[in-house]
């Protein structure tokens, strides 16, 4: 059998522990290159340049064209 609880805890008291159960929304920094808004410490999406480098390269987007 497993624990169980001696009294019911009260709404005021519930919502207190659940107050810090949400969600930070990231924290974007513009890309110094593209001027894109990126993650902080992240490469960027768009360019894929991280601190002055190009680290990964991005495909051109044909969306427009066709």
């Amino acid at each position: 059998m497993g624990a169980l609880p001696k009294q019911r805890i009260s709404r005021h008291r519930q919502g207190n522990r659940r107050r810090h159960h949400f969600l930070t929304p990231p924290q974007l920094v513009e890309c110094r290159n593209c001027r894109q808004m990126r993650r902080s410490h992240h490469v960027c999406p768009n360019c894929g340049v991280y601190r002055g480098r190009q680290v990964i390269e991005i495909e051109e987007r044909r969306g427009a064209e066709s």
